[in-house]
């Protein structure tokens, strides 16, 4: 059996197909135009309502949401989140740490390898912290900031079964002069976030990635770039994530970011937590009491901890945010993401990759979320 659909506009993350149709199992068979549609004996065709097919969103930097977190260390909670996720559209994630104490990240670690091992679309780890700078915490407990340790990474690496992908930490703050290289030998991308480093400093660092641009580090004026400078500047800097909630960036700065770095290097992120889904209220994060109210997460002395971001919202944001098309954002939800981290089966829609995909309406909500193939409704 092969599922097919038929006569729907294809953006393949490469191309558009405007009249177009797929036919997949758990790969992608083939895509096309219906110009060159021929019917196999074994076709299965799916029945939808949907205007629009694009490639499944990526977000490599999401805690949690639902009432669940990473850090909950339990994958059956982590399952049920992740399959809530499909929902927004996300067909794969980076399950991401906090700061917290040894004993905690390892646990999460293990517990992400085992729900790595079982869901689709859990297929990395970002950690963020331990090793950042404590001035600039934000929802990062400073009581459990560490230093960087070469031999310490590469014992997490080993219990996460080698699924950490990227790690967030502050230059600034690293005395372990072979960190960076042993990142790098273990596969993690280096990212700077938290962090108050100056331009110059960075650059002899090998960060490669900004998390969550313009919060919480060191920002951009006319004498010093800063982070986030660097970040928008530095061509070795191949992926910067942004939140496009309207909450952490204003819009007008998600327009001069997207258009100093180009589309080709942004990745956007939801940095969400446990609150998504769930409303307003009372809610937690990393042992740290967080109030939800009108869309906006934050701390009992104000700072931001994290976001109730929806991807597919937060997609939809960003055409209207930066005054781009539909092929830019997509660049940004999944094409970027999967460069970026070497994930070659994903990103792009093409004959043998993963049939990772969504189906939208004409007003761009998911009408259905395929990973691996199967649909919301597949048993």
């Amino acid at each position: 059996m092969t599922k097919l659909i038929k006569f729907i506009e294809i953006h393949t993350g490469a191309k558009t197909i405007e009249n177009g149709f797929i036919r997949f199992n758990q790969e992608i068979k083939e895509i096309g135009d219906m110009n060159q549609f021929v019917s196999e004996a074994d076709d299965v065709e799916i029945e939808t309502n949907a205007d629009l097919l694009i490639p499944g969103f990526i977000d490599v930097h999401t805690h949690g949401g639902y009432g669940i977190d990473t850090m909950d260390a339990d994958p059956e909670k982590t399952n049920e989140m992740l399959n809530k996720m499909r929902h927004e559209g996300i067909t794969s994630v980076f399950l991401t740490t906090i700061t917290q104490s040894i004993e905690e990240i390892e646990k999460a670690l293990s517990a992400a390898k085992k729900t790595i091992e079982e869901n689709p679309v859990a297929i990395g780890i970002h950690l963020e912290g331990p090793y950042i700078n404590p001035t600039m915490n934000g929802a990062q407990p400073k009581e459990f900031v560490i230093q960087a340790s070469t031999e310490q990474i590469a014992h997490w690496q080993e219990i996460s079964g080698n699924n950490i992908r990227l790690i967030t930490y502050a230059p600034e703050m690293n005395d372990d002069p072979d960190f960076e290289q042993k990142l790098i030998e273990l596969n993690i991308v280096p990212s700077v976030g938290h962090s108050n480093a100056h331009y110059n400093d960075l650059l002899k660092t090998k960060a490669s990635h900004i998390t969550h641009l313009y919060n919480r580090q060191l920002q951009m004026t006319g004498r010093e770039p800063g982070v986030t400078g660097f970040g928008l500047s530095n061509k070795n800097v191949k992926g910067v994530e942004i939140i496009t909630d309207g909450i952490h960036v204003t819009p007008a700065m998600v327009k001069v970011a997207v258009r100093a770095k180009g589309s080709k290097n942004m990745e956007m992120i939801t940095d969400s937590m446990r609150s998504k889904g769930l409303g307003e209220g009372i809610s937690e994060l990393g042992g740290q009491r967080v109030t939800v109210k009108n869309g906006e997460a934050r701390l009992d002395n104000g700072d931001l901890a994290g976001s109730v971001l929806l991807y597919i919202d937060g997609f939809k944001n960003m055409q209207n945010f930066a005054e781009v098309d539909i092929d830019q954002v997509i660049q940004m939800s999944s094409i970027n993401q999967a460069r970026e981290f070497g994930l070659d089966k994903i990103g792009v829609l093409q004959a043998g990759n993963l049939a990772n995909f969504n189906l939208l309406d004409e007003n761009q909500n998911i009408l259905d979320n395929f990973v691996h193939g199967r649909g919301l409704n597949d048993a």
